[in-house]
């Protein structure tokens, strides 16, 4: 099992930055997959970063460029480092965790941090 815990969501000027962090219950090695997800009032949950156990990153074309998702395993938690944010970026940021076994996928979810981008 694994529990995660968010931090570093809140209120931010377009243009501003904010480092979101998500730290995990137990190593991050036998964590096969993290990401970062972010859910919009009347919208879908969308993924905007993941990283696998190999550190292989994809990103959503919308964040491309302006966001980083990274991981301190000595820490066992992973980051996602938001710059140069926009109004659209304005979402609940929720932290994922993937592993997978022989006959079992498992995903656990943080308990979401809102991130608020206006002037």
């Amino acid at each position: 099992q694994v529990q995660l815990v968010e931090s570093g969501g809140g209120l931010v000027q377009p243009g501003g930055s904010l480092r979101l962090s998500c730290a995990a219950t137990r190593s991050i090695f036998s964590i096969n997959a993290m990401g970062w997800y972010r859910q919009a009032p009347g919208k879908q949950r969308e993924l905007v970063a993941a990283v696998t156990s190999g550190s292989s990153t994809n990103y959503a074309d919308s964040v491309k460029g302006r966001f980083t998702i990274s991981r301190d395993n000595a820490k066992n938690t992973v980051y996602l480092q938001m710059n140069s944010l926009k109004p659209e970026d304005t979402a609940v940021y929720y932290c994922n965790a993937r592993v997978v076994r022989v006959a079992l996928t498992d995903d656990y979810w943080g308990q979401g941090t809102q991130v608020t981008v206006s002037s």
